[in-house]
């Protein structure tokens, strides 16, 4: 990943200390394989997963709001030691605020990722909203920054070496 110049773009991510992401088109291609049996099935990419825990171990949180439920979801997010994962909320923005207040935290600490209109109002609840590359262009408007991946492509990682790098944690990984 290039190292962003925007100065005031930095400066916001080194004070990030939760970053949301949806799920399906963020941490997902947006994709569902629904087999024969009914059975839903969802892609991940390993470096996507690799960033965010490269991310919490800097000591940053990371949660999930989606609007879909999935054991899939779950499973994945339980492997990765996220603690914070909300399933089946499409008021994406009302359970954002309440994560915030309760992790003692305010909008200028919080980073969110999405790709979809219905991430909209999450967005304008943070200090850097990002959207994905393929993201619906509304939620690109809004976005402080749009990633140079698509979801599930490497977005995510590419966020969260940006916060990384930004807060000088990128040395105790190399």
């Amino acid at each position: 990943m290039d190292e962003p110049t925007n100065e005031v773009l930095l400066e916001k991510a080194a004070n990030i200390k939760l970053i949301v992401f949806d799920v399906d088109g963020v941490l997902t291609d947006g994709k569902l394989y629904i087999g024969e049996n009914g059975n839903e099935y969802k892609a991940f990419h390993v470096r996507d997963g690799h960033g965010i825990v490269m991310l919490m171990e800097t000591g940053c949180n990371v949660a999930v709001i989606t609007a879909r439920s999935s054991n899939i979801v779950a499973e994945r997010m339980s492997s990765l030691g996220i603690k914070y994962v909300y399933q089946g909320k499409k008021n994406k923005g009302e359970v954002l605020k309440k994560l915030i207040n309760k992790l003692n935290l305010t909008a200028s600490e919080v980073a969110y990722v999405g790709d979809d209109i219905i991430d909209l109002p999450a967005m304008k609840e943070v200090m850097l909203p990002v959207a994905v590359a393929d993201a619906h262009p509304e939620v690109r408007k809004l976005a402080e920054y749009i990633t140079k991946s698509n979801g599930g492509q490497g977005a995510a990682r590419e966020i969260c070496e940006l916060i990384i790098r930004s807060q000088k944690n990128l040395e105790k990984f190399i």
